[in-house]
Order: C-alpha cells, then structure tokens, then sequence
C-alpha cells in the first residue's frame, strides 16, 4: 500500500513539516515522487519510520538514529528485539513509581506507613530514570549496555548508607575541587587527592574500574556541556576542564 505524505502523517501521528524535515536530512526518503510533485511512501518507507519514532522514544538524536539505520550491519529484527527489552525495563521502573506513590498516598491519607527502605527503593528509582534521560544515550555509546545495566544494578542494590555515604562524598569533591583549583596545578598534590576521591566516588556505582574509563568519564566531563555546566556551576568556570587534567594525571601514575 502507498501513502501520499498527509496519509502517513496521519497514520503515524506525526507532522507533514516533520516528514519533509526527514526528507532533507536524508532519514526518511519517500518511495517516489508523483508526476504532480507530491511525495509517495510504501511499506519499506512505513516500517523505517516505525524504526525512527521507536528510536525516538528511547532519547535518541536524529543524527545518531540515522547513522545507525544507515550502517550496512543494521539489523532490523534484532533492533525490535532491542527496543522491546528497553521498553520493559521502563514499564518495570514505571510500575515500581507507581506503587511508590499509590504507597506513599496512602500515607497521607492515614493508611500504611511506607517503610523508610520502601521509600528509599523509589528515591533510588527516580534518580536512575532521571539519569537515565539525561546521559542514557551517551553512556550507553560510551561503555556498552552491559556496562551501564550492571553500574545500575548495583545503584539500585545500594543500601540507605551507602547511598548518604556517596552523597556526602560527593560534596566534599565539590569542596576540595574549588580548593585544587585554586593552586593552578592539575597535578598537584591537591589535584591528584581530587582524582582518588573521585575514583572512590565512583566505586559506589562502578562494577569495576580501570584507568582508561576513568580518563573516558573525565573526557566527557568537558566534551558534554551538560557535565560541564554542572562542575563549572558548583566549582567554578574551569573546574570541568581542571577535573579532567587531575585525572589524567593521577591516572598517568
């Protein structure tokens, strides 16, 4: 069956103005053109726009869903297979949300108290999805998705103290990063205790550590503008950079 491009935009329940958009780029090409000048789009072009607004729905760019349905290894099938685990692991955090508030409602109204571990498991549980929306995509590109899944398992099996304990932690970088920052050397004395603070830091997460993704993390740190507006806001302008040098350096020894 073919669709004109007002048919598919219906049908898929996106705009006209987004089909041509995907045209231009080169995501989504229509099928043929008609003698009137309209575009025509067949099921080859429905099941790739199906493939796009899956993509989509997991927080991926246009650019990195292109280059991937355009890679000559691309495999359709196991990406359905893919995007299906994705989806039920969502369902299994949204479902975990909602008891923690149906719970937590209940509360308020005078029924169950909610343990303080019940509350805990669905502070945990936000914190990954929030996490997993901001940074999900370039993680996962970064360090695989078994890296990932086995760093957030571990978070969600973190116990109460654990968790105050990396918190803490977490402050204190904050704290001796402004103070490291201030002597001007990235492999200083200061710097290089910055740099082991943040790799205990990040033993509450990690299932395993090695220098080379710690050099990667703190590559990111000032390639990602989104880490780099949180360590310049918190330290200083500069400190995302100087993090990064610290690392480096302690890693180099």
């Amino acid at each position: 069956m073919e669709y004109t491009i007002q048919k598919l935009s219906r049908l898929a329940g996106v705009s006209t103005r987004t089909l041509r958009f995907y045209d231009e780029i080169g995501l989504l090409k229509p099928k043929r053109t008609s003698s009137s000048g309209y575009r025509i789009y067949g099921e080859t072009e429905v099941d790739r726009l199906q493939q796009i607004l899956f993509f989509k729905q997991l927080s991926f760019s246009l650019d990195k869903i292109k280059a991937a349905m355009d890679d000559p290894a691309y495999d359709a099938e196991q990406s359905l297979v893919a995007h299906k685990q994705a989806l039920l692991e969502k369902k299994k955090e949204i479902e975990l949300l909602i008891k923690t508030v149906d719970a937590t409602l209940e509360e308020k109204r005078g029924g169950r108290r909610m343990s303080d571990k019940e509350k805990f498991e669905g502070l945990k549980k936000e914190l990954l999805d929030e996490n997993e929306i901001r940074y999900g995509q370039e993680i996962r590109e970064k360090y695989g998705e078994k890296t990932v899944a086995a760093s957030n398992n571990k978070f969600a099996g973190m116990s109460e103290a654990d968790f105050d304990a990396m918190q803490e932690m977490a402050a204190r970088l904050q704290e001796m990063l402004t103070e490291a920052m201030a002597t001007g050397d990235a492999g200083g004395e200061a710097a290089l205790a910055v740099a082991a603070l943040h790799k205990q830091w990040l033993s509450y997460t990690w299932p395993s550590y090695s220098p080379e993704a710690h050099r990667g993390l703190a590559q990111m740190y000032v390639d990602d503008e989104r880490f780099t507006a949180y360590y310049d806001k918190a330290s200083g302008k500069g400190a995302s950079a100087f993090l990064r040098d610290a690392i480096h350096n302690y890693t180099d020894k």
